[in-house]
């Protein structure tokens, strides 16, 4: 057609069909991915700078003398700590974390640190896995950052049950940035499997902080576990948005611009209809909640507003074009940026701080959105026909249920004798490993689901 009409009509069309891609690709910006959600309140946003700061701690090597403290400092008692873990303590086979009694929040927070580019383990953790390697409760999983998990439960499984018994009305809080809210996540899900090993708390007490979550499990338990998970990401924050395993990123690490802007590329012409079917891609875990302070075309920060969903599609699925992608990735600029915007939310609230009965119907209707959202986005994903998907029910899950149905869960899980996670009573003994443990803990059902062997 080209030669018969002496126009190049074809290579005209292909090129004015790049040109419309890559501009509504360069225009599309953060705000775009959370223009439709809800804003957050100051109940439920309220602990994200204060755990930034603890995990801010972590990189500390005496709280008593700091040397690297947040204006203000980390808000830590050094005397309410009860470990401090290293390298060397966890022999490459966690982050460094610490433990800590918040006694002013009735918390319990174990406060996992972020990537650190100069340990090999670190690496080893994120290089073990492969897409579909792990299977965890019916969905797919990091594998590394599950045994990492797995690792961390085991060794602090007793003193978590004591602090969780002597305070029975403290919650339990699993809060870590980057690698180490993968580590957070599946920690979380973990426990939340095998509550009897920490004197069968209720799921309700259990939380997790995912601050610049990595992408480490399947879009049906980043759904359904969005009742425990909290993921906070910062304006352009890469990790959160990127398909690409983990392990591919920081082998790429010194291209990652490049690894970046070809990713954008490739995933921008795949419809998301296609992704949504394939069971086994990793998404960030549970509840999302975006801090957007820059506008486009715009120079400067503005006043961060922060907003929650429990998305299902558009679920952080492109990349942004930003030379903020990296930097927004950073735990400083993440602590800066939520502590302004929940000095902003207050100042707002002020008046239902203030008054104690608009304090508490403040936080029913938080509660109450909450169920909203989490239901909604549960029968959203039942639509869109996600792959192992299906709707839990509120006892088995702990979905927003009651009391009653909450102690009933707990009552048949004892009868029915199920196993814990790294050791259970009558199979396995100290010297079998994770991955022994892990693999003799499950089964698959008629439907092929993964399920708990009785």
């Amino acid at each position: 057609m080209s030669i018969l009409c002496g126009l190049p009509l074809v290579e005209c069309v292909y090129c004015l069909a790049c040109a419309r891609w890559a501009w509504k690709r360069c225009l599309h910006n953060a705000g775009h991915d959370s223009e439709n959600w809800g804003h957050a309140t100051l109940e439920e946003f309220e602990p994200v700078p204060r755990l930034c700061r603890y995990i801010l701690a972590v990189y500390e090597d005496d709280l008593r003398h700091p040397l690297w403290a947040p204006p203000g400092g980390y808000g830590i008692n050094p005397d309410w700590v009860k470990h401090k873990k290293t390298y060397e303590d966890t022999r490459g086979r966690a982050p460094p974390y610490i433990l800590y009694v918040d006694h002013d929040h009735a918390d319990i927070v174990l406060a996992i640190r972020g990537l650190n580019m100069a340990k090999e383990s670190d690496y080893a953790v994120l290089l073990d896995n492969r897409l579909g390697k792990r299977k965890f409760d019916g969905g797919y999983v990091h594998n590394g950052l599950l045994k990492a998990a797995g690792w961390v439960l085991d060794t602090e499984c007793k003193v978590l049950r004591e602090l969780v018994e002597t305070y029975p009305d403290y919650t339990l809080t699993f809060a870590g940035h980057s690698l180490g809210s993968g580590v957070a996540a599946m920690l979380a899900m973990v426990v939340v499997q095998n509550r009897d090993r920490l004197g069968d708390i209720e799921r309700k007490r259990v939380r997790c902080y995912a601050m610049a979550p990595a992408r480490c499990m399947s879009l049906n338990l980043a759904v359904r576990y969005a009742d425990v998970i909290n993921s906070v990401v910062l304006q352009d924050d890469f990790l959160p948005r990127t398909a690409t395993p983990l392990e591919d990123i920081f082998k790429s690490v010194f291209c990652l611009p490049c690894l970046l802007c070809l990713r954008c590329m490739r995933d921008t012409c795949i419809p998301e209809g296609k992704l949504l079917k394939d069971p086994r891609r990793l998404y960030a875990p549970g509840r999302l909640y975006h801090i957007v302070e820059r506008k486009p075309f715009r120079m400067g920060r503005f006043p961060p507003v922060v907003r929650t969903a429990v998305p299902v599609d558009g679920r952080f699925e492109h990349i942004i074009l930003s030379c903020n992608a990296t930097s927004d990735h950073a735990i400083i600029w993440i602590e800066k940026e939520a502590q302004k915007a929940l000095d902003l939310i207050m100042e707002k609230d002020n008046d239902a701080m203030e008054i104690p009965e608009k304090q508490k119907m403040v936080r029913q209707e938080t509660l109450t959105r909450h169920k909203e959202e989490h239901k909604a986005a549960l029968e959203r994903a039942k639509t869109l026909d996600v792959p192992h998907f299906y709707t839990p029910s509120a006892s088995e899950y702990g979905t927003f249920d009651d009391e009653e149905q909450e102690e009933e869960s707990s009552r048949r899980r004892l009868k029915g004798g199920s196993s814990s996670f790294g050791s259970t009573p009558k199979k396995s003994n100290a010297s079998e490993s994770w991955d022994e443990v892990i693999e003799g803990l499950f089964d698959k059902d008629e439907h092929g689901h993964i399920v708990l062997k009785k």
